[in-house]
């Protein structure tokens, strides 16, 4: 008898942060690492200004060898008379053509060395700069999931929150160890030729000015379009991810009911959406790309014929020509890198995006302490994101060592209510005190010493017997483990292979349903609350262990106070309190005898269960 939502078809998609948002978390966590983050920068220049000397060099050799033919070494008597005077101002004639070329190759291996070495130290300091941001981030995500409560969490998908923090850090993380170098490599090749360019012929520098407004209406066109694009696929990441993860999951429920076929087909729209759709990104980077070979296409081809002119005219040499068109040709690389990088920039920006989004849910500061007493619930209402009521003007109290259990029928209420008086979700409207004190107010560590709930969805960590109860508190030695342990039954556990430090979990030994439940049990018992809220906590075992488990329920209730939402209405007997609950409100409240007596909904219930 669980309580359940109403479907709407739109699970709540976790927000996404704002790029000035996003860019502030970044910075934030590079921390005591942007040292790193500047060596790179430096790196990057020095590359890029060695990446001039070997259009410089080629320039000046076209320039000598002229020259030298001109003098009549070469043998041939012939050469372009309009570059002659001007090659021979320059200083050129008199440079030993064999001599120029060794000077030239040594000059060129040499800026290659000094490129190769400031590219692979800015390599190594990005990775020492980049790796513990990312960890951080995806540790901020992880942090920020575990403490914004299950009720927010409850209204996303699974796996869009496993896809932030596995695929989106991932993506982020590739992006800052091999996109960011080639981008800062990229701007300063851009900027350095550029200026190379200019300084070369200040006519062949503008020339070469006529790219501009052609890269940028490439970028006009692309950069309104990739955004929306990139989000659109990493959000179709999401789903297909939460797809397989759920059939993966419930891989033993879809066999029971041979269900293959139907969540197969799901899987496969998910997945095929995701295809659809990086197809289209790659279509769209193509066109992006065939704007920009057309732009250095056409500036190329004008640099070319500009220097023909100018070379003609006795203005420059025709190795100021070559110098100034292997400079623009160097940008195609690099200009070409950025816009073909760009989909991975926008890529992991929308990735960032969305781990930013979880980091920026808020967090009630609560900072009160409580000391125990009486749970009231006062005219609590609660109504879910999606618009779904849940409770209405629901009015109780539990005080010291009473146990009130919760019975209904599917959507009565009786979760939310678990969770509200667990301190785990807030109520749209209405008080949850604890001794007077609001659970909204109260700081997470006193809540949880003096409130502990067990649900139905009870979770083994991929870890030790031990391991798993310490959750409850990290400080207990091996007695108070076994002491735990014996107080709810579980003495088999004593029995299992390494005993307390048998490995459970994914790829441990695996414990059924009912012993999972035994360990959530005992883990109240480790950390003995005041008050205990058990939500259904016994419903998962077999009709064999349940009479265990109602035992070990009522042991761990012994002495506290409890509310217990039950599965079965023999849990609900030994009650001190039954509150039976129709459409988020309280229909009915007494003793079992008092219910039974009364000959309403609970005495229905009764009969139906026990019999006459």
């Amino acid at each position: 008898m669980s309580d359940q939502r109403v479907d709407t078809g739109l699970p709540l998609a976790l927000p996404l942060a704002r790029p000035a948002e996003s860019f502030r978390l970044l910075w934030r966590h590079t921390g005591g690492h942007r040292a790193f983050v500047w060596l790179v920068g430096i790196a990057g220049l020095l590359a890029a200004v060695a990446g001039l000397v070997a259009p410089w060099m080629i320039g000046w050799l076209v320039d000598v060898l002229l020259a030298a033919g001109d003098s009549g070494t070469s043998g041939t008597g012939t050469s372009i008379s309009t570059s002659t005077s001007t090659s021979t101002s320059t200083g050129t004639s008199d440079v030993d053509p064999a001599a120029a070329v060794w000077w030239a190759a040594a000059a060129v291996a040499g800026a290659g060395l000094i490129a190769a070495a400031c590219s692979w130290a800015g390599q190594a300091w990005l990775a020492r700069a980049a790796e513990p941001t990312v960890a951080g981030l995806r540790e901020a995500v992880m942090d920020r999931a575990l403490r914004i409560g299950s009720a927010r969490l409850d209204g996303a998908e699974t796996g869009d929150l496993v896809s932030r923090v596995a695929e989106d850090a991932r993506e982020v993380s590739q992006a800052a160890t091999t996109v960011v170098p080639l981008v800062v490599q990229s701007l300063f090749t851009v900027v350095v030729s550029a200026a190379g360019l200019a300084a070369v012929d200040w006519r062949l520098g503008l020339v070469g000015l006529l790219a501009v407004p052609m890269y940028w209406t490439t970028l006009r066109w692309y950069l309104p379009r990739s955004g929306p694009i990139y989000r659109e696929e990493r959000a179709a990441f999401g789903t297909r991810a939460s797809r397989l993860l759920g059939g993966i999951t419930g891989a033993r429920t879809l066999r029971a009911y041979d269900a293959q076929g139907p969540e197969l087909e799901r899987i496969h729209a998910a997945s095929a959406q995701a295809r659809d759709l990086s197809i289209g990104v790659f279509g769209f980077l193509t066109r992006a790309f065939s704007r920009n070979n057309r732009a250095e296409a056409v500036v190329l081809g004008a640099i070319l014929g500009t220097g023909f002119l100018l070379v003609s005219a006795g203005y420059i040499t025709a190795g100021a020509v070559t110098t100034a068109a292997l400079l623009f040709h160097r940008l195609f690389n690099p200009i070409g890198a950025l816009v073909g990088m760009f989909d991975q920039v926008q890529s992991a920006g929308a990735s960032l995006a969305r781990m930013a989004g979880v980091v920026s849910l808020p967090v009630p500061e609560r900072t009160a302490r409580l000391h125990g007493g009486t749970l009231e619930l006062a005219g609590i209402s609660h109504t879910y994101d999606d618009g779904t009521p849940a409770l209405h003007e629901v009015h109780l109290t539990i005080g010291p060592g009473e146990v009130v259990a919760v019975v209904g029928t599917t959507g009565a209420g009786k979760s939310t209510l678990a969770q509200i008086a667990a301190g785990l979700a807030a109520p749209t409207s209405g008080t949850a005190r604890l001794g007077g004190i609001e659970l909204v107010e109260a700081e997470p560590g006193s809540l949880r010493e003096h409130i502990t709930m067990v649900s139905q969805e009870v979770h083994g960590f991929a870890t030790t017997v031990a391991e798993n109860l310490r959750v409850a508190r990290p400080e207990a030695d091996r007695a108070a483990l076994q002491a735990a342990l014996e107080s709810v039954g579980a003495g088999w556990a004593a029995h299992l292979p390494q005993g307390l430090d048998t490995e459970v979990g994914e790829g441990g030994y695996r414990l059924d349903p009912m012993q999972l439940q035994m360990l959530a049990l005992a883990r109240v018992a480790l950390a003995d609350p005041q008050l205990v809220v058990l939500d259904e906590a016994t419903a998962e075992a077999s009709s064999a262990g349940a009479r265990r488990l109602d035992v070990a329920a009522a042991r761990v209730l012994d002495g506290r106070s409890g509310l217990v939402v039950a599965h079965r209405l023999s849990q609900a007997v030994a009650a001190d309190r039954i509150l039976v609950m129709s459409a988020g409100r309280i229909v009915e409240s007494g003793t079992h005898e008092e219910l039974r007596a009364a000959g309403g909904h609970y005495a229905e219930l009764s009969r139906a269960w026990f019999g006459d």
